[in-house]
């Protein structure tokens, strides 16, 4: 792939979203894709530079091409990326965006109720590690 490799800035500490990501390093087509925490240094810039208040995450982002997908787009952009079976969540671009993002914010809003939070990010395995850093700029 030419150019940056696509983003996910996630928030570490959510069990939901840390378990998304780990899914998607087992999963994704390409593995080019980088994972930055919310919770470190260059997440907190880059939310805030893409109006996501770090403190407060909102939603996830997925970056590619230059295009910051949020909420459900974010999701059906990730999904794009892996293989079959998890692929056919791709269907659910036929439902309105507003009814997609509603979804997206009651999953959002209850996800620590629901699936719980972590005192702390998680480490990446060493094999890992080059995937959750923001890419170097040419």
């Amino acid at each position: 792939m030419a150019g940056a490799p696509p983003v996910c800035l996630f928030d570490g500490v959510c069990v939901l979203c840390s378990g998304g990501v780990q899914y998607t390093l087992r999963h994704e087509r390409d593995h080019e894709m980088r994972f930055v925490a919310i919770q470190s240094r260059e997440g907190r810039a880059l939310a805030q530079r893409h109006g996501v208040d770090p403190d407060q995450p909102d939603s996830f982002l997925f970056i590619e091409h230059d295009v910051v997908m949020r909420k459900s787009d974010a999701v059906l952009g990730i999904v794009a990326h892996l293989g079959w079976p998890t692929r056919w969540v791709l269907v659910a671009r036929i439902l309105p965006r507003p009814l997609r993002h509603w979804l997206y914010d009651r999953l959002a809003q209850n996800r620590y109720r629901l699936f719980g939070r972590k005192e702390s990010c998680s480490l990446p395995a060493p094999a890992q590690r080059h995937r959750f850093s923001l890419p170097e700029a040419p």
